[in-house]
């Protein structure tokens, strides 16, 4: 027997079909509730609900199982027939991880989570603690990025379905790995979404970039808010996932007296503390504001970490000038990666050229741990034009330094697929829609979206195009070619000296001074008895360093140590450890 519950406000009459019967629901004592229990029902049967007289038959909005596709039933899962063998595991504290960002569908050729669990004894021995999957929820067609998901409960039946995902993480856990999983809470993706068909789930009280904003204040509220937040608990609770990843947070309109985020990390806290469980909740944030990663005691909204664009931005525009389109306007100059490097945030309370208003407001003494800091990552590769990495931008020996003032910084560091090898193979936007207008209206809104920058339409790759998705899938057979190998090694030694060095994994924002020359395009990082020295001027710049100062990485070979000086080529760094 199975018991069968649905929240449809909106329906005068509902029905369920199981495996082809149909059987009328009862309203609940719970507004807005329907329920029936089925007597031959049970896991692996097809089912899906009748709506007033619309003869369609509509998957469940908390489905855990499409395996035929977002506008197919939905499936019974049942998830007490896999077996765990991870029960004694704990992820590695945030405040020391490193985290390794992936795309399912382009991390192997195979696309999919069986596939990406043979490469998790290389992510092991590479030095990563915490592996991020982009999201996995199912969204309409074979590949995408998964930001336009509708299906929130289920696994993308061709990354493998529930099982494969639940055989990830078991075997990530068996590996040492904690996995975090990419959420999407701010909109539905726009092929596939039947949630409207039940209950006001969106609202057009406000909108988002992506299509209509979830509704978290208006009437119904509570049960949209419950169903987001029962979804991050599934995950963490039912397939072992170690923390959420929250996407977007800043297009979230909520003026409860509860936020949607504070209640999200309410919940994941009693979750983790009735599992005895380390979990996580990390926000992606483009309000600078620190209230973000503040504690609940301390009136904020208590989420562990969140992403630091400024960072990014910052570094990446000294890295590459000439690029200041865009975000990257407010960028570009060196005092701004120092003050990013000690302040967090570049933007403050300050005017923001680009944004036309002041923006953000000061970090003050809150741990580093609290922010990620990346060179790169889905969305600041994915989203230039032809989705080229840093390497290709900035050029390879530019590419070490980012690294190692990702991996030296106070943040906890993170770095994206293939990074670590300097990947020729770019990251592309892509989607795979059925529907004709769709696949047009992509098309042709990414070419409009990048003409506005100077870009001829015939040089933007097609998101529809199956080509796209191919190009951007990893070609692991470079991590053995010398110049991807070097990159590898690299990344490998400045992992290693993270991970080793006491002062490297010190979030306290007194452990840190910068010094910096804007003409001569230099800055000199130190945390503790590590000196980092980035020199990315024209000519070789000499650094003073204490007695007894060695070398313990540079980006080039040959640098030594000379009367208490180090010589710093051109584009490159070097990494001198000091007395305690």
């Amino acid at each position: 027997m199975h018991r069968f519950e649905i929240w449809a406000p909106k329906a005068q009459k509902l029905a369920v079909k199981v495996d082809g019967a149909t059987f009328p629901m009862a309203t609940h004592r719970r507004p807005g509730w329907w329920f029936v229990e089925v007597m031959d029902a049970g896991d692996n049967s097809d089912y899906g609900f009748l709506i007033d007289d619309d003869p369609m038959c509509y998957p469940d909005p908390r489905s855990q199982w499409q395996p035929n596709g977002v506008h197919g039933v939905s499936r019974i899962y049942g998830h007490s027939a896999f077996q765990w063998d991870d029960v004694n595991f704990q992820a590695t504290p945030l405040a020391s991880a490193l985290i390794y960002e992936l795309h399912v569908g382009t991390f192997t050729s195979e696309g999919t989570l069986d596939a990406a669990i043979h490469k998790l004894s290389y992510l092991a021995e590479l030095g990563i603690t915490h592996v991020e999957l982009m999201p996995v929820a199912s969204f309409a067609g074979r590949h995408g990025w998964g930001y336009d998901g509708v299906s929130l409960f289920a696994v993308h039946e061709p990354y493998g379905g529930p099982d494969a995902l639940k055989r990830f993480v078991n075997a990530a856990h068996r590996h040492g790995l904690a996995v975090l999983l990419d959420v999407v809470y701010n909109h539905f993706g726009p092929v596939g979404n039947y949630t409207g068909k039940f209950g006001p789930y969106t609202t057009d009280a406000h909108h988002t970039p992506w299509g209509g904003a979830v509704n978290l204040e208006g009437a119904w509220s509570r049960e949209v808010r419950r169903f987001f937040c029962d979804n991050a608990l599934m995950w963490l609770r039912d397939f072992h996932i170690d923390g959420l990843r929250l996407d977007a947070v800043h297009a979230f309109v909520d003026r409860s007296a509860i936020h949607f985020l504070e209640q999200i990390a309410s919940e994941v806290e009693a979750l983790s503390a009735a599992l005895g469980k380390r979990l996580v909740v990390i926000a992606e944030s483009d309000l600078n504001d620190p209230r973000v990663v503040t504690s609940r005691e301390a009136n904020g909204l208590g989420n562990d970490a969140q992403w630091s664009d400024d960072f990014h931005h910052a570094l990446f525009a000294v890295l590459t000038p000439g690029n200041a389109t865009g975000y990257y306007a407010d960028f570009g100059l060196m005092g701004q990666l120092a003050k990013a490097l000690q302040q967090v945030f570049v933007y403050d309370g300050l005017y923001s050229s680009y944004r036309k208003r002041i923006h953000g407001r000061p970090v003050g003494a809150l741990s580093r741990h609290k922010f990620l800091g990346y060179i790169q990552n889905h969305d600041q590769v994915g989203n230039r034009a032809v989705g080229d990495r840093i390497g290709a931008i900035a050029g390879f020996d530019r590419a070490k330094v980012a690294a190692a003032l990702v991996l030296t910084s106070p943040f906890v560091p993170m770095i994206f697929q293939g990074e670590e090898w300097a990947a020729s193979s770019p990251f592309q936007y892509f989607a795979d829609h059925d529907d004709a207008e769709m696949k047009r209206a992509v098309s042709e809104g990414r070419k409009r979206e990048f003409a506005a920058f100077g870009w001829n339409p015939d040089e933007i790759p097609d998101p529809e195009s199956a080509e796209t998705f191919q190009r951007s899938k990893l070609d692991w057979a470079e991590t053995q070619e010398p110049d991807h190998a070097e990159m590898l090694a690299w990344y490998r030694e400045l992992m290693g000296l993270r991970r080793s060095t006491p002062s490297l994994n010190d979030g306290d924002p007194r452990q840190l001074r910068v010094f910096y020359d804007e003409q001569e395009s230099w800055i000199r990082v130190e945390r503790g008895t590590i000196s980092v020295m980035a020199n990315l001027g024209k000519a070789q710049r000499k650094f003073l360093i204490p007695k007894l100062g060695r070398i313990r990485l540079a980006s080039r070979g040959g640098v030594q140590i000379d009367d208490e000086s180090v010589h710093v080529p051109p584009d490159s760094v070097v990494i001198v450890s000091v007395p305690a």
